[in-house]
């Protein structure tokens, strides 16, 4: 196969891994590492050494440096103080706790040199949001739980990236340098040229764009460009510097004043997506399986002392006087997957230390990715089992977001949870809340989009908003919000009060929001008149006895709203689906007063 034709094969496979894992709801890096698996040491197609030749480690180091600039860019200092006493405790001391006990079993069970195991415990206390975030969609725990784990894996993402840089410089200036006092000059020297770039080239990008000196459309390349620029700089001044640089770079430039890094987030987002997918293929067909089996089956036990003893000890001791029960506790201990930064930054390292010829580097990757693949596989098919022996699962069917309180979103809102579906009632106007706490639903006060609801507002247990407020561009505006997190199919706004032709010159496209929720003549003001009239929603049982055809000629001025299929599913309907319930659905649909 040509060069260009195995690149052009690598993008392809890496978006379909990435499309399975939405699917499915599984981590990416499942899928990513199976197939460069079957790419590579099982088929024989792919030899990425052969096929990037001297360009493969300055192309993983790249990559590995984007991916760690954008972890550093969610590394808020005022979101630390939020985030709870639990979560700090396991982003500080659990880190060292997780780190000593895998470091020590590494050395007794697998036989790793000291160095090589004091790396690799630092590399295993990192987790991460991508391999988090699928999960907790699939199990669907409590919101304590759910939120002491996505924070964790957003904080502990640069702090554990930046603590394993940091361990494995001073592995390899201990290799490199002659005496003590020059392994610690060579390790200071490191540490001041990374702090020194990521520090310098941050601030002055920072200024760049307080003072608005960048055009909008060119802050998304020049945040590349100088994110290659310190990282490069940073490696030609000192060696294995240049991940403290850009690690510093995105913690300074988040946490500036007067800088704003929201769309710079997203696009590193977007790059983090595609250097993940094409980096993960490319290092698992790098995969020897003669270093796998070299590892035996102590690296079994490894697995099983991480899910059984560091992991458990490491919540214990941080969860101590917390007031989580410990069904709570029990649960959050079994979910800790590693991800892409343990294996992207434990590729870097060995390609590294092999070059310095430490004994046992080629151990390094084998081991880590067997971790990897160990704890995603395990949690991913124990977890959600798990939290329903625990009864601290969330129901099946994934939540509701309803954007604005008013009649008709109540009444939705009390249907579904009715049905044991999770409601959030958000509104900016704290009167109009009113109505829907007394209904006993749960309501979130101020702007879901806002800085203080990406903080304290968890929408992993939620699958579909609606934006049934009053202003129909409002409810557009946070239909773009969410729609990368809930899909645009998932995502429904009311039409717009005007008639056709007004609409169509002057409301937003659904394209860069959402869908249409109901048909276009059934706007805020037409729902309020009906609810004002006396029209309730009203849950119809469909068989194969009476069918939804049946319900229609005999309900032939009701509006169908949703409908709760058998196995969970919720279809809420828009402007542009047929109509539909299958047998065995609960059709809700708007009645007006007989």
């Amino acid at each position: 196969m040509s060069t260009l034709m195995m690149l052009g094969t690598i993008g392809v496979l890496g978006f379909f891994c990435q499309w399975l894992s939405h699917r499915v709801r599984l981590p990416a890096i499942l899928f990513l590492l199976l197939t460069g698996i079957l790419l590579g040491p099982i088929s024989g197609l792919l030899d990425p050494d052969a096929l990037f030749g001297d360009l493969l480690f300055p192309y993983i180091s790249f990559s590995v440096a984007v991916i760690l600039f954008e972890g550093a860019l969610t590394l808020r200092r005022s979101e630390l103080q939020d985030i709870g006493a639990p979560v700090r405790n396991m982003v500080s001391v659990g880190v060292l706790i997780s780190a000593v006990i895998m470091a020590a079993a590494a050395y007794v069970l697998v036989g790793l040199s000291w160095q090589i195991s004091a790396l690799f415990g630092a590399i295993m206390v990192v987790t991460g949001p991508t391999v988090i975030v699928p999960m907790l969609k699939t199990v669907r725990p409590n919101r304590r739980v759910a939120d002491v784990l996505r924070w964790e894996g957003i904080v502990i993402d640069p702090i554990g990236a930046l603590f394993a840089v940091l361990v494995f410089e001073w592995i390899v200036v201990q290799k490199t340098a002659s005496g003590l006092d020059s392994v610690f000059l060579i390790f200071v020297q490191t540490i001041l040229v990374g702090l020194f770039f990521g520090l310098l080239v941050g601030f002055l990008f920072g200024l760049l764009l307080r003072q608005h000196q960048i055009p909008e459309g060119l802050q998304n390349f020049a945040s590349l460009a100088m994110v290659c620029f310190a990282f490069a700089a940073s490696e030609a001044l000192a060696h294995e510097s240049g991940l403290l640089a850009v690690t510093v770079m995105g913690v300074l430039l988040t946490n500036m004043k007067g800088v704003h890094v929201h769309s710079i987030l997203e696009f590193k987002e977007d790059l983090t997506v595609v250097f993940v997918s094409m980096l993960f293929v490319i290092l698992a067909a790098r995969i020897d399986f003669a270093a796998f089996a070299n590892l035996g089956w102590n690296a079994i036990l490894l697995l099983l002392v991480m899910q059984f003893i560091a992991r458990p000890l490491k919540v214990a001791v941080s969860f101590l006087g917390s007031g989580f029960t410990w069904r709570e506790q029990a649960l959050i201990s079994w979910i800790g997957p590693r991800g892409i930064v343990a294996a992207a930054v434990s590729a870097v390292f060995a390609l590294r230390l092999e070059e310095v010829s430490l004994e046992g580097a080629d151990q390094l990757v084998p081991l880590a990715f067997l971790i990897i693949i160990g704890t995603v596989v395990l949690q991913s098919l124990t977890a959600r089992p798990l939290a329903r022996m625990l009864k601290i699962a969330e129901p099946t069917t994934p939540g509701v977001m309803i954007v604005g309180s008013n009649k008709f979103s109540i009444a939705v809102a009390n249907a579904l949870q009715k049905e044991q579906v999770r409601t959030l009632i958000c509104d900016t106007r704290w009167d109009a809340l009113r109505h829907a706490r007394l209904s006993g639903l749960e309501t979130y006060y101020g702007n879901p989009s806002s800085d203080h609801a990406h903080i304290h507002l968890s929408i992993s247990d939620y699958g579909t908003m609606l934006g049934l407020s009053n202003h129909r561009e409002y409810n557009v505006m946070q239909a773009a919000r969410f729609r990368s997190e809930f899909g645009a199919r998932n995502v429904l706004v009311l039409p717009p009060n005007h008639d056709a032709e007004r609409s169509f010159k002057h409301a937003a496209s659904s394209l860069s929001s959402g869908r249409n929720f109901l048909d276009p003549e059934y706007s805020y003001l037409n729902l309020r008149r009906m609810m004002d009239g006396g029209a309730n929603i009203k849950v119809t049982e469909l068989s194969d006895e009476y069918t939804f055809e049946d319900w229609q000629g005999d309900n032939a001025k009701a509006l169908p709203l949703f409908c709760l299929k058998a196995n969970g599913d919720l279809t809420f309907y828009a402007d542009d689906e047929v109509v539909n319930a299958p047998e065995g659905s609960r059709l809700f649909a708007l009645r007006q007063k007989s």
